[in-house]
């Protein structure tokens, strides 16, 4: 049997909420807050807030947290000057990353220069085993001196080591929009990739393709299942596998302020069809989380975890 570690920020409006945050789940479904709901990890570094956290377990061992390098509740009003765009063109070239052997004992915080001057804020890092080239695909959101900082993009870099990174690569952009969170996931072969798309829809898509850096085409069922829901507020996503071979894609909601706001659950019998159905019904969370993403996990591993402080 195997469990599930969430590791996401909270949408609070002091620098508290910016930090990192776990929660675990033997299900899948029902989530319980890790260190009585308050940050296992603290950022010290860059702007001292990190965001849109991502975990990964490598095939050498070791695990790695990656973050965005943005506090709102520290900069907002002051260095970007109560202006999103001004984070877009001004925020952190760097990312947040944090390792450790156990998922319990973690390294000090070290920041990752990836982009240069002609790179807006990275925004949402995201990782993924590249098993052919035998190396790990960083890929994130950015604006561009390319397109004149316009619609943003997503961009990747490869490492083996999460020390040495290759020159940064587009890896997709869209025609009529920027789009921003990407993730991919592997099935059977093929790719599966989701990404907000900032407009014409409003909303997260689903694309498949057949190569990490190649073509992708849209799922058309999974347009279907999004637009039935009448509302583009949704953003983050993070899927997983659950022991019984369904597929969990996790969508975090921001159409509201306070309650009601963070993770709802979508789930498909298979992946490749693209039919995700909201069932937030037998889904339970002991607060909203805001943009993470969630590891499987071994039962031990879940028993070391909940006892973090």
């Amino acid at each position: 049997m195997e469990a599930y570690l969430f590791v996401h920020f909270r949408e609070k409006r002091t620098p508290d909420g910016e930090q990192v945050y776990f929660a675990l789940s033997k299900d899948g479904f029902n989530w319980k807050a890790v260190n009585g709901g308050k940050p296992v990890l603290w950022s010290e570094l860059g702007e001292k807030g990190v965001r849109d956290h991502t975990v990964v377990r490598t095939k050498y061992g070791k695990f790695y947290i990656l973050s965005t390098d943005l506090s709102l509740a520290n900069c907002f009003h002051t260095k970007y000057r109560g202006d999103w765009s001004n984070i877009n063109l001004e925020g952190s070239k760097c990312l947040s990353i944090w390792e450790s052997d156990d998922l319990v004992n973690w390294s000090e915080q070290r920041l990752i220069e990836l982009g240069d001057e002609d790179f807006g804020c990275l925004w949402a890092p995201e990782v993924f085993y590249d098993d052919q080239n035998e190396d790990y695909a960083v890929h994130w959101t950015s604006s561009h001196a390319s397109n004149n900082f316009g619609n943003k993009a997503i961009y990747y870099s490869r490492t083996k080591d999460f020390k040495s990174f290759t020159k940064p690569q587009l890896l997709c952009r869209k025609d009529g929009s920027g789009i921003i969170d990407s993730a991919i996931y592997k099935e059977n072969g093929l790719f599966y990739r989701f990404l907000k798309s900032e407009a014409n829809p409003l909303g997260i898509i689903m694309q498949k393709g057949k190569t990490l850096t190649g073509e992708y085409t849209r799922i058309e069922a999974f347009d279907e299942e999004m637009a039935k829901l009448g509302h583009g507020a949704y953003e983050a996503p993070t899927a997983f596998k659950l022991n019984n071979g369904k597929w969990c894609l996790m969508l975090d909601f921001f159409g509201v302020e306070g309650d009601g706001q963070g993770y709802v659950p979508f789930i498909a019998d298979d992946i490749d069809t693209g039919r995700f159905i909201r069932s937030d019904e037998s889904f339970s969370f002991p607060y909203g989380f805001k943009h993470g993403t969630v590891l499987v996990i071994t039962i031990e591993e879940y028993d070391r975890i909940k006892y973090l402080k």
